[in-house]
């Protein structure tokens, strides 16, 4: 059975602070750590008052120190927002604290709008087309330093973290078949070209020193509850933050709602947004992420689950691993 992992976005619910969000984020960690997930990683993001991870590292720091065994990284960190030297410093060090557990995904997105882009200090447009020359700077610095080489990431240098590329169109999954490298979809919120680009990435795939053959990571939103209205119930908090997103107006993770308050349109958008979605009670939620792993024959699901309560978060993610426990079982 492939693995099943964790996205965590640390969302701050409505009337709680980003430090109320980092202690839930940690929970749901541990959690996901005793429960055999294999991965828990955090989200760039910016100038957005629902989620609290923009400085990823740190929260990976702090979550990598929490936990024992479970691998943490990001999907991802924003390359276009930071210098390639940075980001191997930033990882270096982390994976001096704990070898053999982080994981660095990439994405070329900034994460956040386009004032908020400029604010951090990168060029926004030479920083996206330049992001294939930056993900090979950043190779360089994780790899064996050379004779002659003037510029080192120290810590960093000889580390070897493994890096993954993430996307929602063809262009990174031709990045990653062509480097060799772990490809990360985000259809948990851009499903459209899913199957197109793990067909290209699987077909251009280049072995490497890193991987030898294509491994697929499909991001998946995860809503289990013990009966299907409650799930319903609880997913009504991620379509309103996708609303209000549409409208310009993000905001604090929204509680649950019995009826949203949208336009038919608003509601046919959303919908076809957050389309690749497990939803409902045990067996719904099995059967659809069933249906996923057949259709994208994915190496490894990442869920992730935007869900007010924290209690029921991580009921969730609880029903999620009884769920991979069942399916490697063969029941």
């Amino acid at each position: 059975m492939i693995p099943f992992s964790v996205l965590d976005l640390s969302p701050v619910i409505a009337g709680a602070t980003p430090a109320d969000a980092f202690k839930n984020t940690l929970d749901l960690a541990q959690h996901a750590e005793r429960w055999n997930y294999r991965r828990f990683w955090l989200a760039e993001h910016h100038n957005m008052t629902g989620i609290a991870s923009a400085a990823t590292a740190v929260v990976i720091g702090y979550v990598a120190g929490g936990t024992k065994t479970i691998r943490v990284g990001s999907g991802g960190v924003m390359l276009p927002n930071h210098a390639p030297l940075v980001i191997a410093e930033q990882f270096g060090t982390l994976e001096s604290l704990y070898p053999g557990r982080i994981d660095l995904g990439l994405g070329r997105a900034p994460g956040t709008d386009q004032t908020t882009a400029r604010a951090l200090r990168r060029d926004l447009q030479s920083s996206a087309d330049s992001f294939p020359d930056d993900v090979a700077e950043l190779q360089r610095y994780f790899a064996d330093p050379v004779s002659g080489q003037r510029v080192r990431a120290v810590p960093g240098a000889g580390l070897h973290v493994p890096l993954w590329l993430l996307g929602s169109s063809l262009f990174s999954a031709q990045l990653a078949a062509s480097l060799g490298l772990p490809f990360a979809f985000a259809s948990h919120f851009a499903p459209d070209y899913l199957l197109t680009a793990l067909q290209v990435y699987r077909s251009q795939f280049r072995p490497s020193e890193t991987l030898e053959k294509p491994y697929a990571m499909v991001g998946v939103n995860l809503f289990a509850a013990d009966t299907n209205d409650e799930a319903q119930r609880l997913f009504t908090s991620l379509q309103q933050q996708f609303i209000n997103l549409r409208r310009g107006t993000p905001g604090q993770l929204q509680p649950p709602v019995e009826r949203l308050a949208a336009s038919e349109t608003e509601l046919n958008s959303v919908a076809h947004s957050l389309a690749c979605t497990a939803i409902g009670d045990r067996d719904a939620v099995r059967e659809g992420l069933k249906s996923i792993i057949d259709q994208t024959g994915a190496d490894e699901l990442m869920l992730t689950a935007q869900i007010y309560d924290h209690k029921a978060r991580l009921r969730s993610f609880e029903i999620g691993a009884e769920i991979h426990e069942e399916l490697a079982s063969g029941k």
